[in-house]
């Protein structure tokens, strides 16, 4: 079911995750007229988040800025954050022992990473969360993003994932102060 967003012009500051249990890995994006289905982390909500557990950290992280795939959208999609053309070599540093751990990079890259540049269409539109980027805690947890989910809804590796439909509907209410509360 596709949320309906009301009043349209209104900008959203919070958005809150809600899921039935601490291992759902579907929930709702919930505030201002919107509602929607959500995927979480397969591993559900967690306050003690670790590089890899699979897990979508508890708390209100703020979107920081986005990227959107260019070769999938005749034009810029509609957005009220500033959204950057992704690059084939753009990537996202996991490797915890590495200087640009938790930030992007360009591929090929040496140490362990993540392709922006994919297959699948979940990053065509990718929003940055603010977690763990100031301080980065090593270890702590990289690339919490919310971007587009797969067509089953599975669960994501700790990221929040929306419909296509329901993440282009919503783009142009959402701001570098909007937040997103999960749990």
């Amino acid at each position: 079911m596709h949320g309906k967003l009301k009043p349209k012009g209104s900008a959203l500051t919070r958005l809150h995750v809600r899921v039935r249990s601490p291992h759902a890995t579907l929930g709702r994006l919930v505030a201002g007229g919107v509602d929607m289905a959500a995927a979480i982390g397969r591993s559900g909500l967690t306050a003690l988040k670790r590089e890899g557990d699979g897990a979508s950290p508890r708390g209100r992280l703020r979107i920081v800025g986005g990227f959107y795939r260019p070769d999938r959208f005749r034009v810029r999609p509609r957005s009220g954050v500033p959204l950057l053309p992704l690059r084939p070599d753009d990537g996202w540093c996991d490797d915890a022992t590495d200087r640009n751990y938790n930030r992007p990079v360009r591929r090929p890259y040496p140490k362990s990473h993540e392709a922006m540049w994919r297959d699948d269409h979940a990053y065509d539109v990718v929003l940055v969360l603010d977690f763990n980027l100031r301080p980065r805690i090593r270890g702590g947890g990289s690339a919490i993003f919310f971007h587009l989910a797969r067509a089953d809804f599975g669960p994501t590796a700790g990221c929040l994932a929306l419909s296509r439909a329901d993440m282009l509907k919503l783009l142009p209410r959402l701001s570098t102060r909007t937040s997103i509360v999960f749990g």
